[in-house]
């Protein structure tokens, strides 16, 4: 029975060591498919990132040229109108300083013929 019961131990500790060095196996084969997959996401998530990327740095160029333009056009505006209200400005002074010549001159006159 002893002779049995021994076989018996070594039947299963050598079926054990079987199944385990194939569950190991298969675990190793399970672990590589799950690199590989993996790697492979990856890299489909870098190109994807990459190209949204390069799209926003499109979209971020041609909205900076698109500001740039419409400053410029701003900036063009903002000087037609301070050189108008330069001129309209210097108008008005020359407006008011012959009044006040015409005015000095009309005083002057008025208490030189006395």
């Amino acid at each position: 029975m002893k002779a049995e019961l021994s076989n018996n131990i070594s039947e299963v500790k050598a079926e054990l060591s079987a199944n385990i060095s194939a569950v190991k196996a298969e675990l190793s084969n399970n672990i590589l498919e799950v690199k590989e997959e993996l790697s492979n996401n990856i890299s489909e998530v870098k190109e994807e990132l990459n190209g949204n990327i390069t799209g926003l740095e499109t979209k971020l160029i041609n909205s900076m040229a698109e500001n740039k333009v419409e400053t410029n056009a701003l900036i063009s505006q903002l000087r037609t109108e301070l050189h108008q209200t330069k001129a309209e400005l210097i108008k008005w002074m020359f407006i008011f300083w012959i009044g006040q010549i015409g005015v000095i001159l009309g005083i002057l006159f008025t208490f030189f013929k006395r």
